[in-house]
């Protein structure tokens, strides 16, 4: 079983940059493509940002939603078992509750996941965005 916490949420204004942490423990060593999500009220759930773990002979690839391409970065320290999400140049369409989601996926499947190819899940960070 795997436990995700995520963190670093708040309330920012447009233009604002915050850093989400996820904290994975348990039986995380299987568990090869993570990603952020987030859901806004009456929205469905969407996916963020995704990265596929490197196997050593291959570093880690990362993905993107075109709405966050070029303002958003995940990555991770393998050393802390901490995956993260900077967000810089926020707006009030980000405003939305963030979770932290990890899967075991082929790198191309890991690319095109969507929600209902992780079964692991955070309980959520909520981020704010005011204009």
């Amino acid at each position: 079983q795997v436990q995700l916490v995520e963190s670093g949420g708040g309330s920012v204004q447009a233009g604002g940059s915050l850093r989400l942490s996820c904290v994975a423990s348990g039986y995380i060593y299987n568990r090869n493509c993570m990603g952020w999500f987030r859901q806004a009220p009456g929205k469905q759930r969407e996916g963020v940002a995704r990265i596929a773990i490197g196997n050593g002979r291959v570093g880690d690839r990362t993905y993107y939603a075109d709405s966050v391409e070029g303002r958003f970065t995940i990555s991770r320290d393998n050393t802390r078992n901490t995956l993260y999400l900077q967000m810089t140049s926020l707006k009030p369409e980000d405003t939305a509750m963030y979770y932290c989601a990890a899967a075991f996926l082929s790198p191309s499947g890991c690319r095109g996941s969507e929600s209902a190819d992780f079964g692991d899940w955070g309980q959520g960070t909520q981020v704010t965005v005011s204009s």
